[in-house]
């Protein structure tokens, strides 16, 4: 009997490099590719509706970055494997993503046989970092934890807002995105700024640019 085929949902804002993964890893006829996303909203939708085994998300994800929706994913599927397929390379980075339950991180600038072997270990629930990721673990880890970062005092819905008012969206359209009212829009904002003790909207994107929230 033969085994099932390993689910796999694709979320990047480039449709072009989607393209190109799902090419890439439908060559073995084991995965199947059952859902593609340009936005962390639309990541976690597909998931609901496809229920993969293995989600290959980009970090820097329109709406919801790769983070917050790999705490959204492993908190409603706690058996989904999450591999991080990005460009960045940062520490900070890397460790939040694997605090947050992501198994998997590969660097766009790292061969496609990283990306494959990166699959095949999550599909037997193996872990996978490419070289350049497991020194960079391996470094933090010698050198003992660093200081946290402030972006960890705010809540999953604090972050998901500074996210969404850093990619210029006003309070309305936060309120329609997120299906809540404005008032609690204006609620979670102000809790943030407290919390991060900032004063002007500028404040606030400067923070979520500088702490990895938003791209520049």
């Amino acid at each position: 009997m033969s085994k099932p085929l390993t689910r796999i949902l694709i979320a990047d804002d480039h449709q072009a490099l989607r393209q190109g993964v799902r090419t890439f890893l439908e060559t073995q006829d084991r995965w199947q590719i059952v859902a593609e996303a340009s936005d962390g909203h639309d990541a976690l939708k597909a998931a609901r509706d496809t229920q993969p085994d293995i989600a290959i998300l980009d970090y820097s994800l329109p709406l919801m970055n790769g983070l917050e929706l790999t705490r959204a994913l492993k908190q409603e599927f706690p058996r989904i494997e999450i591999l991080i397929y990005t460009m960045h390379d940062r520490e900070d980075l890397l460790v939040e993503v694997l605090r947050a339950g992501a198994r998997g991180y590969v660097l766009k600038s790292d061969s496609g046989q990283h990306l494959q072997s990166a699959v095949e270990a999550l599909s037997l629930r193996k872990p996978y970092f490419s070289a350049a990721i497991s020194e960079t673990l391996l470094d933090h880890y010698v050198r003992s934890s660093v200081a946290g970062s402030n972006v960890a005092t705010l809540t999953p819905r604090e972050r998901e807002i500074v996210q969404l008012i850093a990619e210029g969206k006003i309070n309305k359209q936060i309120a329609h995105l997120l299906d809540i009212s404005v008032k609690t829009v204006e609620t979670h904002r102000a809790a943030a700024m407290h919390k991060l003790k900032l004063g002007t909207t500028a404040e606030l994107v400067r923070y979520a640019v500088r702490n990895n929230i938003v791209e520049p």
